[in-house]
């Protein structure tokens, strides 16, 4: 006897197919689509480490291929033991496939981070950091050593973590570039952290103070050019809760408990004044 198809039994049998299929399909796509989206996810992310090392001009359409090829060219993925303050020997672990994110959840492999002012709950033991080097045929290549460091960084802001990069010359101390890439300030706000023409009062700014303590600072209202006004930069109008934010997190990682210690070591390394280090 064919079920009636205004009963119960079968709108509720009709239903449950409908969700079974829609189901599949949306973990079959998901599947699908992984390998598409994680690769769209890692050219952002390389494409931000550019930018932030003034390798890609703000506002300029570069395709995924240019992304690669010049990434591949110029930046070298490197992993920093934070508690040791060294670079983790580069055949120990692929630091291309390092999802620091995740690593900073995983308890197996971060810890419970030092009081600090800038919402970081949790440390991973090894952070990344990517080492620019010169533009192949230029004075040398690889003999010509790193051009600059840049160093992922995080942090609460008003609404949520922010995710970015901040840049530094081998000197590890004077700022060549800023980017952050994921955020959810206020638009027209604490949203203009993202605006290229604010990030680019950070270049030339210095990290640190005579004594090597963290000293760069989003202050209220505006300060010098940075020949002047080596450690402060403009606030942001209306968006006093982001700006400190954003100072907080900054210091944090140039501090002892992120890079400070490998950033120590940096500097002294032979060349690095003159803006090169091996």
């Amino acid at each position: 006897m064919a079920e009636r198809k205004d009963s119960v039994r079968y709108t509720v049998l009709f239903a449950t197919a409908v969700c079974v299929v829609c189901a599949l399909m949306v973990a079959v796509a998901a599947v699908v689509l992984q390998p598409t989206q994680e690769a769209k996810a890692r050219q952002y992310m390389q494409k931000n480490v550019l930018l932030a090392a003034g390798l890609v001009e703000p506002g300029r359409d570069v395709s995924a291929a240019e992304v690669k090829k010049l990434f591949d060219e110029r930046i070298e993925p490197r992993l920093v033991d934070f508690a040791r303050g060294e670079l983790l020997a580069a055949e120990k672990m692929n630091a291309a496939d390092y999802d620091q994110r995740r690593a900073r959840n995983d308890p197996a492999q971060s810890r419970a981070a030092p009081p600090n002012r800038a919402g970081v709950a949790r440390l991973p033991n090894l952070g990344l950091v990517y080492l620019v080097r010169a533009r192949p045929g230029a004075g040398g290549g690889a003999e010509a050593g790193t051009e600059q460091v840049v160093l992922a960084i995080e942090g609460l802001a008003m609404w949520g973590t922010v995710y970015g990069f901040l840049a530094l010359a081998p000197d590890g101390n004077t700022v060549q570039g800023l980017a952050f890439y994921e955020q959810k300030e206020t638009p027209g706000l604490g949203g203009e952290i993202g605006n290229p023409k604010w990030q680019a009062l950070w270049r030339g700014r210095r990290a640190f103070d005579e004594q090597w303590q963290p000293k760069l600072a989003v202050i209220k209202g505006q300060a010098g050019p940075a020949e002047r006004d080596p450690h402060r930069v403009d606030g942001l109008s209306g968006a006093t809760i982001t700006s400190n934010s954003i100072t907080r997190l900054v210091q944090f990682w140039l501090s002892e408990a992120g890079y400070g210690r490998w950033l120590k070591k940096l500097r002294e390394q032979p060349g690095a004044r003159e803006g090169k280090a091996a």
